[in-house]
């Protein structure tokens, strides 16, 4: 296999965690082993708040292709157009030009061969509303990215990696009262068909075994708590087997995240966000990585937000940004063996 391809970092809301956690896993990357990377930020910018958190780190303006060979002796910037002007702990919406372009000139480079994924660090949605933003979030507007470029519009799926865990929600961000009636059979199912996929293809798992979990306590225990399981997840579990895929459930979730339970299955598809993100985020909150999965591109991110009440202290722990960038670039190794074989 040809030289791996860098990385492409995106700084995130500049008045969060995102510069501090980017430098930090910089100054630390050879204990952190981290691959070659480049970051989308304003290098003054970045400078200054390096100067702020006492850090010395060597910086360069880069093109994407130059950033292998800068990654050892200085952390590789490839400048946004638009200026960043930003405060720790405070989120502007006047940089919400910035962080746009960010991400999508990242998406860019990977499809002009320059990168071999995404990293995106932590957004403040509130920000980019406020100045106009027309997507509900990080992942819908990947989604949009992703449709743009294949002419297909898929279903971008959002998964949680950690080292002994991945749990994909089928809702994500929605009250709980609203979960039962967001649920489908088909939802379940496309849901499920994207996670196999992306199991085989950039995890190098040959044939996936998922577990579905029910939503009710006790799996609804034979409809006695609630007629979700047998109306909507039995149907979509059935309609997984006869497609051939590996699957089992539906599971009660309060027994489904134990270690000799996870040794029977490579993911878990949760019916919604709290029961995903709760299991994963408690037994390895600061390796736990977001990865989504349906797009023409990898991205992963590290699984926290912006962080705004400790930017700038120096306390931003840049262990899940570490780990983000070295599952990217797996994921990258994974498919290219898988295409050139």
């Amino acid at each position: 296999m040809a030289n791996p391809l860098p990385l492409a970092l995106t700084i995130g809301e500049p008045g969060g965690v995102g510069p501090d956690i980017t430098l930090a896993a910089w100054m630390d990357r050879d204990r952190h082993n981290l691959p070659p990377f480049y970051c989308y930020a304003d290098r003054q910018f970045l400078m200054e708040r390096a100067k702020d958190l006492g850090i010395a780190c060597p910086m360069e303006s880069v093109a994407p292709n130059a950033a292998v060979a800068c990654f050892q002796r200085a952390l590789p910037v490839v400048e946004l157009d638009a200026a960043i002007e930003s405060e720790p702990g405070q989120a502007e919406p006047r940089n919400a030009g910035a962080v746009i372009e960010a991400i999508a000139k990242a998406v860019g480079d990977i499809r002009a061969g320059l990168a071999g994924g995404i990293v995106t660090n932590p957004i403040n949605k509130k920000a980019l509303y406020e100045a106009g933003f027309r997507h509900p979030g990080h992942t819908e507007f990947l989604g949009t990215l992703s449709a743009a470029w294949t002419g297909k519009r898929g279903r971008p799926v959002m998964m949680l990696v950690g080292p002994d865990l991945r749990t994909v929600p089928v809702t994500i961000h929605i009250p709980h009262r609203d979960v039962a009636g967001a649920l489908s059979q088909g939802s379940i199912v496309e849901t499920s068909r994207t996670v196999a996929s992306d199991l085989r293809r950039r995890f190098g798992i040959a044939h996936p075994r998922l577990a579905i979990a029910g939503l009710n306590p006790h799996a609804g225990e034979a409809g006695s708590l609630g007629d979700e399981e047998r109306e909507t997840i039995e149907p979509a579990i059935l309609s997984l087997r006869a497609d051939g895929l590996s699957v089992t459930g539906p599971h009660s979730a309060d027994a489904l995240f134990h270690p000799a339970a996870r040794a029977n299955y490579d993911a878990a598809i949760c019916m919604y966000h709290d029961q995903a993100l709760i299991p994963a985020k408690t037994i390895s909150f600061s390796e736990t990585v977001n990865v989504t999965l349906g797009l023409a591109f990898i991205r992963t991110s590290p699984d926290h937000g912006t962080a705004l009440d400790i930017a700038g202290s120096g306390r931003a722990d840049p262990s899940s940004l570490a780990a983000a960038l070295r599952l990217a670039a797996e994921l990258r190794r994974n498919e290219s063996v898988r295409s050139d074989g």
